[in-house]
């Protein structure tokens, strides 16, 4: 990309994960208090991910057409996100090096620069999704239509540039006052209908035959796509690593302790935004026979006549641009971590984030242009369902580098992690396998 004047030529922090490395200290004689403070950030980055508009999009579907009865997908997904990602945390902290460099290290370069490329398709597929989020909250919010929606998103790249040179702890409060802003308005939204909270109990109790047709399994691969995402697990191991931890055997294993609250917490907290959005779309679309509802903008302009207050909606289109605008910060981070390890390859932030931008901009707007534009919905769940796609690919070195103990020493998987961890693979390749098989099949 040609020189710009004014703008910076190198990789900056906070976007840059090997610039801010060890610039969050942890005092020794910190209280347990002070160091869990210290400690909580990186889990609330990663989960930010785990409720952008690619999740609000499968999660309104699902609860609109099956009404409750995915919700136990919607709790399984986030436990095995928290399994993958606290994985990811002990990999990051034991080796002090990320997935994406132990993956070019450990693999031959052909199989890297697979990975690498698959990585990078899961970047593109979830900034496809808050490119659609963002400019569907536009449309709604403001009026504009959804193609020029599209276009303002590349704006965001202004965020990028104010923030450069600026500490990770910035990111984290920026990233905490957003994550206040969805839960606040989507916990609005809830108070303006009347959930059946005996059946909302019931749909978290698992169920194979909820699952059993093409189309409820169709979503609940979404679901797993839009919770668990592949470039997070890249993300993760890398970010942990802003932390200042000594490398004794003590040290390590309390930063692996401190970092697992982290990411538990963060990670439930996640997990009760989308179950709270899939309750709001069951409770007030599938409760009142609107059973077909696909598309955000259906959802935005129904809840005014359901539930009887325009709050409702506006609430809906805050909580919408605020979830796809966090995830800017969060895939042009694993932009960097992905590009770094895979290929040892350092560029300005601002460039980073305008070639991934691009690359979901030219899919979205064919998109609009060609489907019309109430195709937002469709787009958002095909995009999750290409991460579920691609989430084997990282699972796989991830789950192998971690139960090496040459590799991790004392941190190693025990028996019963490494187990779980197979069982998640065996179990979300195996869906996917069978989706397509579906499509291909009929």
């Amino acid at each position: 990309m040609p020189r710009i004047p004014g703008l910076p030529t190198t990789a900056t922090a906070p976007f840059c994960p090997s610039e801010v490395a060890g610039s969050v200290a942890v005092p020794a004689g910190a209280s347990v208090w002070q160091k869990l403070r210290i400690y909580v950030g990186p889990g609330l980055l990663v989960s930010i991910g785990y409720m952008d508009p690619g999740n609000w999009a499968t999660s309104i579907q699902a609860g609109s057409q099956f009404g409750y009865q995915l919700l136990f997908v919607v709790m399984l997904s986030s436990l095995a996100a928290i399994v993958l990602q606290c994985l990811c945390a002990r990999l990051g902290i034991a080796t002090g090096k990320d997935l994406a460099v132990h993956s070019r290290e450990h693999y031959p370069p052909a199989v890297g620069k697979g990975m690498w490329v698959l990585a990078e398709l899961s970047i593109i597929a979830c900034d496809l999704a808050e490119v659609l989020g963002c400019a569907l909250a536009f449309n709604l919010l403001l009026g504009v239509s959804l193609p020029v929606g599209v276009l303002l998103t590349a704006l965001d790249t202004l965020i990028v540039l104010g923030l450069k040179g600026r500490g990770f702890r910035q990111v984290e409060a920026i990233i905490l006052g957003l994550v206040i802003t969805i839960a606040a308005c989507l916990l609005g939204q809830l108070a303006f209908v009347k959930a059946d909270w005996h059946e909302v109990m019931q749909g978290f109790v698992p169920s194979l035959q909820a699952i059993s047709s093409r189309e409820p399994l169709y979503l609940a691969i979404g679901i797993i796509g839009a919770t668990v995402m592949p470039h997070n697990l890249y993300l993760h191991s890398s970010i942990v690593q802003t932390r200042s931890v000594r490398r004794d055997p003590a040290s390590l294993l309390e930063a692996v302790r401190y970092t697992r609250v982290d990411t538990t917490i963060s990670l439930l907290i996640a997990m009760v935004i989308n179950a709270t959005i899939l309750i709001l779309a069951a409770t007030a679309f599938h409760k009142s026979g609107n059973t077909q509802v696909a598309e955000l903008d259906e959802a935005y302009h129904l809840l005014d006549p359901i539930t009887g207050s325009a709050m409702a909606a506006i609430l809906f289109g805050v909580g919408l641009f605020a979830s796809g605008q966090s995830s800017t910060f969060t895939g042009t981070i694993a932009g960097q971590v992905i590009m770094e390890g895979f290929l040892k390859l350092k560029i300005p932030c601002w460039q980073r984030r305008v070639i991934t931008r691009a690359m979901a901009l030219v899919p979205a707007l064919i998109g609009v242009l060609t489907l019309g534009p109430h195709s937002v919905g469709k787009l958002l769940v095909a995009s999750q369902v290409v991460l579920s796609l691609q989430l084997p690919f990282a699972m796989y070195p991830l789950i192998r580098l971690t139960s090496r103990a040459d590799l991790m020493g004392e941190l190693v998987n025990r028996w019963w992690v490494s187990a779980t961890a197979w069982l998640l693979f065996v179990a979300i390749s195996a869906a996917n396998v069978w989706l397509v098989w579906q499509v291909f099949a009929t």
